[in-house]
């Protein structure tokens, strides 16, 4: 099964070692980010996801880990 881009773009932010979760509620997303980053995480999340649309960005976040479960 292919990967869609939003899966591909979370899978490598995380595999750079980012440790931003995403915090849904009602439906609404934000983002968390509560430890520092290695560069790289940092600036492939700034590059290409801060740079989608917020629909883009949205189904970007939902790959991400969550808080909301345990």
């Amino acid at each position: 099964m292919e990967l869609t881009n939003a899966r591909k773009l979370a899978t490598e932010y995380l595999r750079l070692g980012g440790h931003r979760r995403v915090v849904i509620d009602d439906n609404q997303t934000s983002i968390r980010n509560w430890e520092n980053e290695p560069k790289e995480a940092e600036d492939f999340w700034k590059s290409n996801i801060e740079t989608l649309s917020p629909q883009m960005q949205r189904e970007v976040e939902l790959f991400l880990p969550t808080i909301n479960r345990a």
